[in-house]
């Protein structure tokens, strides 16, 4: 049986790199994106030849573009991407929050999503894939003064309508929303809350669903 190969962003650590042991886990190949070199380098040594280390920035369409055809060249295909790069904000509102703060987010959270989605798409339209966008349960609930909140409302808008593009030709795309989740997006460990394996668990249950099954959303909340 042919292996797959996924595209991970935001692969150093946490939902990117638990999505990673997960997808090579299920016989799946991996590229791992982020700007952290040393990070991508030290994890896809630890999976093997199944694992390839793109370092780089994904808020450069380029950086993508170039990354996206160094997996297919390594692998054959690219089965599946999943745009998992993001950030929160540290400056809370809208009155008190930092402009500046407000334009990472767009860029990354937004703007690195959407040209992941870009640069995966002719990859994907050839293998007949599926494109796999982090959203969170912000992004479906009104959180006071939250711009976090609102670029991830984008992501669960974006996703449905990605889905009814890729629908023409025969793909798949699903947005992951979870509740809290215990990863270095966090200043302080939360042991009770979500842990990374846990939404690595669902991007490989829309992944591996029967390809007459087109999973478009999966919701996780914390039991605490």
């Amino acid at each position: 049986m042919t292996r797959k190969t996924l595209f991970i962003t935001g692969a150093s650590t946490g939902i990117g790199a638990a999505t990673a042991r997960a997808a090579v886990a299920s016989d799946w190949n991996v590229g791992l994106m982020a700007r952290s070199t040393d990070k991508v380098a030290a994890l896809a040594e630890e999976l093997g030849g199944a694992a390839l280390a793109l370092p780089g920035d994904v808020t450069d369409l380029a950086t993508q573009e170039q990354a996206l055809l160094a997996l297919q060249e390594a692998f054959g295909s690219v089965d599946a991407a999943f745009a998992n790069a993001g950030m929160g904000a540290n400056a809370p509102g809208t009155e008190a929050g930092d402009p500046a703060e407000w334009a990472d987010l767009v860029q990354l959270n937004i703007m690195g999503l959407l040209y992941t989605a870009k640069a995966a798409l002719p990859y994907l339209r050839q293998s007949t894939g599926h494109m796999v966008l982090t959203g969170s349960i912000a992004g479906r609930r009104h959180v006071k003064g939250s711009i976090y909140g609102a670029t991830k409302w984008f992501v669960h808008g974006f996703a449905g309508n990605l889905a009814e593009e890729m629908a023409d030709w025969g793909g798949r795309c699903t947005v992951i929303a979870p509740g809290m989740v215990d990863t270095p997006f966090f200043d302080a460990p939360k042991p009770e809350k979500l842990q990374p394996e846990d939404v690595a668990e669902a991007v490989m249950l829309a992944l591996n669903a029967h390809p007459r099954n087109a999973v478009r959303e999966v919701v996780l909340m914390p039991t605490q």
